[in-house]
């Protein structure tokens, strides 16, 4: 039995969990204070290189949270595996635990070749992914601000087809999404904090994802948001340095042995 079972349906948590869980994480990370001892980039550096505002990057989450919620509740609806008394049969723990691990191998690999792609195809790369690319320092709250078209073909659909291709149940959708959501957050919260269990088990993290968002690596690792397999078969792998400044913080130095 689950926490929200006779409250909630499993498709109503699915589709508004992740929503909540986002605003809470990076919510958590916002009112952190300036922290700058740990953080990857100068808060001088997020607001020169930054090109838009706070208020502009929330109404264009919620604008992707919107279309997510709408799409993921009717692929719930469609795909119910709910028997005569409305019941679903959940599946046995390993079982559960594979699909999980199938639905993070699917949206790795279409959202490195989406993603690859909108960088090489340069009216998707000046008319789409730049707009997420005006947060040269990236940060949590931003970590789902994108045009809204990628956000339907990255995340939206990326997210769809995991849950196909795994077979999960709606219920085991919840935990995944929220996981997922969480991680990409983490990925931009532009922090490298000590015992960030992430950062232990992923070597996909907020700094392999901030190289990526420096001028120098924007062709370099596309991977996300859980593992760096792509990058590494297909040559777009690039390793960095984790400095620390005199001034205190991190630098993320890209290892140019390409």
């Amino acid at each position: 039995m689950v926490l929200w079972e006779g409250y909630v349906s499993d498709e109503a948590m699915g589709t508004f969990a992740p929503i909540v869980v986002y605003w809470v994480y990076a919510g958590f990370y916002q009112l952190l204070p300036p922290l700058d001892n740990y953080r990857l980039h100068t808060r001088k550096e997020e607001e020169e290189k930054n090109s838009v505002p706070l208020t502009m990057v929330v109404k264009g989450v919620l604008l992707q949270q919107l279309v997510q919620a709408t799409v993921a509740q009717g692929l719930f609806v469609l795909t119910s595996k709910a028997n005569l008394s409305g019941v679903t049969v959940q599946p046995s723990i390993p079982i559960q635990i594979l699909q999980f691990s199938v639905a993070m191998l699917v949206m790795d690999t279409w959202q490195y070749f989406v993603h690859r792609y909108m960088h090489q195809n340069k009216f998707l790369y000046r008319h789409v992914h730049s707009q997420h690319h005006r947060l040269v320092v990236p940060y949590a709250i931003g970590a789902l601000y994108n045009h809204p078209l990628e956000g339907l073909l990255l995340d939206t659909f990326g997210g769809a087809i995991s849950f196909l291709v795994s077979g999960m149940t709606a219920r085991t959708a919840v935990y995944f999404f929220c996981f997922a959501v969480v991680k990409t957050v983490d990925d931009h919260c532009g922090l490298w904090l000590p015992g960030n269990i992430f950062h232990v088990f992923f070597r996909n993290n907020t700094a392999y994802h901030d190289i990526h968002h420096q001028l120098q690596g924007t062709k370099y690792n596309y991977s996300q948001p859980f593992f760096s397999i792509w990058d590494k078969l297909l040559g777009t792998h690039m390793p960095y340095n984790l400095v620390k400044r005199p001034e205190g913080g991190f630098e993320a130095q890209l290892v140019k042995d390409k």
